[in-house]
């Protein structure tokens, strides 16, 4: 297993990918031609499941987009289902102390190092070497999403095995008692103290969402791990732009 998506983030490369909630193999397969270097396949917020993203990972194969899942949880169980159909790597919800940093980690490494059980399911089936090579190929995303984990972060970056912090700007506006205001000062203060944090510690940097200048702005300020959009979002975005420009013609 070779993980390119965690080399190129390793080596500070700025990478695109797509937030993919829809059970559509074609849609998965259509937009996995475009180039995006990752898709997060997304079971916190969404419908999918794992035997559907099973599916779609199938329908992507042979493409260099990367599959990556989040989980719903921060637990050992939806972590290592998430690896075993084929994940290269987990974004982890909710992740607040070092000890639930450490907790992420030791769910996608193997004994001894970690908690994850051999499961010979398609991963390990269709890689001869995965079992050696995935401790160190797996890619490890924290979600950094509540004021207690602001108030943690040089403690959860510390931990060995965090790849990437992940901004959840909409929670931790509500955390900050400011819900959906994610301009507020407070708010801007809290991402750029992960952003700064995350420099330090030689971590990856990402936020969740965004569009038009809100994801170039990311790109001119460093973001490693920048997602450009949804899969729901780019079809109503297209169709609504179709929508207004014959409206436009009739006026």
């Amino acid at each position: 297993m070779k993980n390119q998506l965690k080399s190129r983030l390793k080596a500070g490369e700025q990478t695109f990918g797509v937030w993919m909630t829809v059970e559509s193999p074609i849609v998965t397969e259509l937009l996995s031609t475009l180039g995006f270097d990752w898709f997060v396949f997304d079971t916190e917020h969404s419908p999918l499941d794992i035997y559907k993203i099973q599916t779609l990972m199938q329908a992507m194969r042979g493409n260099r987009t990367t599959p990556i899942v989040r989980v719903g949880w921060n637990d050992l169980v939806p972590i290592k289902r998430a690896l075993d159909i084929g994940a290269y790597g987990v974004v982890v919800p909710w992740v607040n102390t070092r000890q639930e940093a450490e907790m992420a980690v030791k769910a996608c490494r193997y004994a001894p190092k970690g908690l994850r059980g051999c499961g010979p399911r398609r991963a390990a089936m269709f890689d001869s070497d995965y079992l050696k090579t995935a401790d160190k190929e797996i890619l490890v995303i924290a979600q950094i999403e509540t004021k207690q984990a602001v108030e943690n972060i040089d403690e959860i970056l510390s931990v060995d095995g965090i790849d990437v912090s992940y901004i959840g700007p909409a929670d931790l506006s509500a955390s900050y008692g400011h819900l959906g205001n994610m301009s507020h000062p407070k708010v801007q203060k809290a991402i750029d103290r992960v952003f700064e944090a995350s420099e330090k510690a030689g971590v990856a940097k990402g936020m969740h969402m965004g569009a038009g200048k809100t994801i170039m702005d990311r790109v001119a300020k460093g973001y490693d791990f920048i997602t450009v959009g949804n899969d729901l979002q780019f079809f109503q975005s297209g169709a609504a732009k179709i929508l207004q420009q014959l409206s436009s013609r009739h006026k």
